[in-house]
């Protein structure tokens, strides 16, 4: 639970959670469900996410190493996909911690296979394929020689492989070439199937986990299911995208709260917070939040969002400061300690989304999300009896 001394806090609804992951894997079974837990589960506090939704999933996604060694830290045993690039020195780690390798070149191929000869130990490792990101992976037109090479590494485990979708999102973009709209991912995933080919030509088994759907792609794309599924912004209740088809019914798990810790009438034109951004024309009464910006209240959001403050939207005014920004109440009246919410539905079904929040500060609800700062404690909370 949330500090007493902090009246900012993130409460975050487990058992939605667990909810949103039922929804997914009714839609893609029989493949598996991989749930991304990068960037502090998009915000949500992995200490708390992880392991209660370890008995409901078969895999958990990172994107970096220290995010799969602090899971095994606090006790998580399913298996852990590390996404992201890693340095041939860094190895080592995986076997030590028992994490699984995104193997994106030959470097690193053989520094996996010559870190898992030396320990004595087989490695786990998926081997990524860039079918159109150009961000990390070997290139589909070369993919080739690196499986042919991944063969003849008898200390690895290949037990995966996969590539990632540019645009599994939205239609055609307008402003862009046909080819480089929703079309591109399934041009991405023909560049992937040919890449399975590889196996079938030679009459091997491909590796078991071929994986390639993200969020959004569980949502448009049936045919990339395969073996396995990777959600990551849709477990937590969001929608990828305003354009996506909502095939999967999910809720947020979130809602981000504080209180009203002053509240004072503003007379006509005293200006509200620094740089005078904002004058009332009238007598109002304006309420202080303690959250700012860097609780990941975005500045650049001054005089945009509303809030809900006891149930009813309100407007925020003047400059969001660092620790604290202020809001509109008009005639309306507030105490101290009375509820507002940033974001996430009030009682009264009022409700602010991630979506709103990345409009007003001109992002997406990812950053968002994971732009909330460490210092906000997060509330766990469960609504249902399942452990």
């Amino acid at each position: 639970m949330p500090t007493p001394l902090r009246p900012t806090h993130l409460e975050v609804n487990l058992s939605q959670l667990r909810r949103n992951v039922e929804a997914i894997r009714a839609k893609v079974s029989p493949a598996k469900v991989l749930v991304m837990l990068k960037a502090n589960a998009y915000g949500h506090g992995i200490d708390g996410v992880a392991p209660y939704i370890e008995p409901f999933i078969d895999a958990i996604g990172v994107a970096v190493l220290d995010e799969g060694i602090h899971l095994r830290e606090i006790g998580i045993t399913k298996p852990i996909l590390v996404a992201g690039g890693t340095l041939p020195e860094h190895v080592s780690y995986y076997l030590e911690y028992d994490l699984t390798l995104t193997v994106s070149s030959l470097a690193v191929l053989d520094a996996a296979e010559s870190a898992a000869l030396a320990a004595g130990k087989s490695l786990k490792v998926h081997l990524k394929i860039d079918t159109g990101m150009e961000r990390a992976g070997v290139r589909w037109y070369e993919a080739e020689p690196f499986l042919e090479h991944s063969l003849r590494c008898p200390h690895l485990d290949i037990e995966g492989i996969y590539t990632h979708f540019a645009n599994s999102e939205t239609l055609e973009p307008p402003e862009m070439p046909k080819k480089y709209g929703f079309s591109y991912a399934s041009t991405q995933l023909e560049r992937f199937n040919e890449v399975l080919r590889f196996y079938e030509k030679r009459g091997l088994p491909r590796p078991r986990l071929v994986h390639t759907a993200n969020s959004a792609a569980i949502l448009n794309l049936p045919e990339s299911y395969f073996d396995m599924v990777r959600p990551g912004v849709m477990f937590y209740g969001i929608y990828p995208d305003p354009e996506v088809l909502h095939t999967v019914a999910i809720s947020p798990a979130a809602t981000w709260k504080s209180q009203v810790v002053y509240s004072k009438i503003t007379q006509p034109g005293n200006p509200v917070s620094y740089s005078s951004l904002w004058v009332s024309d009238k007598v109002i009464r304006t309420v202080t939040v303690p959250c700012g910006y860097a609780d990941g209240y975005f500045r650049r959001m001054t005089n945009l969002p509303k809030v809900l403050v006891n149930g009813r939207k309100y407007q925020q005014v003047g400059r969001i400061c660092m620790d604290q920004f202020m809001v509109n109440l008009e005639a309306d009246h507030a105490e101290l300690g009375d509820e507002v919410i940033l974001l996430g539905k009030a009682a009264s079904g009022e409700q602010i989304s991630a979506e709103d929040l990345a409009g007003w500060a001109g992002t997406n609800p990812y950053e968002v999300m994971t732009n909330i700062a460490a210092r906000v404690p997060r509330a766990f909370i469960r609504d249902d009896n399942n452990a």
